[in-house]
């Protein structure tokens, strides 16, 4: 039996056009979410079998690649519910607020955020995550779907920005891609994500 399920998305596939077109919508979430779903389950069966048999040569490579479906599958559906065809604007409230403190105002967490997005190297995200140790917002880069962020933090608003996510639209010009994502996000989503994360 499957531990993790694709979750259905809260929007058709259409909802977030023009920013995102439907196409890749269908695609990003039906095959590339999906097989992080298909892959995070498989390695499971694997590390259970793995135990049964007693054998444990092959460990470091099965707990490696859970961690990469996993990631995956979890930044995905952060990614989904972070945006809306109601989006956009910016935030107020308490999240507004930590922004301001944190960021020195929306406008320099924006263009933050947005830096960070556009010079990941290779495949990755940027996130604005919740970081319990200090009790501040920071802006991360997340290479692949795992790696160079850390366990103190808790991603709130991420950017997918592997080529999956834009290039049948936008090409190359990631830049642009970005620029829409801001037209979209769900800064109610957002802020329920922050003050979950300060209750633990």
């Amino acid at each position: 039996m499957a531990v993790y399920t694709l979750p259905d998305l809260p929007y058709d596939y259409s909802a977030l056009e023009p920013a995102i077109s439907g196409s890749i919508i269908e695609l990003h979430h039906g095959k590339h979410h999906n097989a992080y779903v298909t892959g995070a389950n498989t390695v499971l069966e694997q590390l259970a079998e793995a135990r049964e048999a007693g054998s444990y040569g092959s460990i470091v490579g099965l707990e490696k690649t859970l961690a990469f479906h996993l990631a995956g599958h979890t930044l995905h559906s952060i990614y989904w519910t972070n945006l809306s065809p109601d989006g956009g604007d910016r935030p107020e409230g308490a999240l507004g607020e930590a922004i301001d403190r944190d960021f020195g105002g929306f406008e320099k967490f924006r263009a933050h955020l947005t830096a960070a997005t556009n010079t990941v190297q290779g495949s990755g995200w940027g996130a604005l995550s919740y970081d319990s140790l200090s009790g501040r917002l920071l802006v991360e880069q997340i290479q692949d779907h795992q790696a160079n962020h850390s366990p103190s933090t808790t991603p709130l608003l991420v950017f997918d920005i592997w080529e999956h996510a834009f290039y049948l639209q936008y090409k190359n010009v990631k830049a642009d891609y970005v620029e829409a994502l801001w037209t979209i996000v769900d800064w109610g989503n957002v802020a329920a994500r922050l003050a979950a994360a300060r209750r633990g």
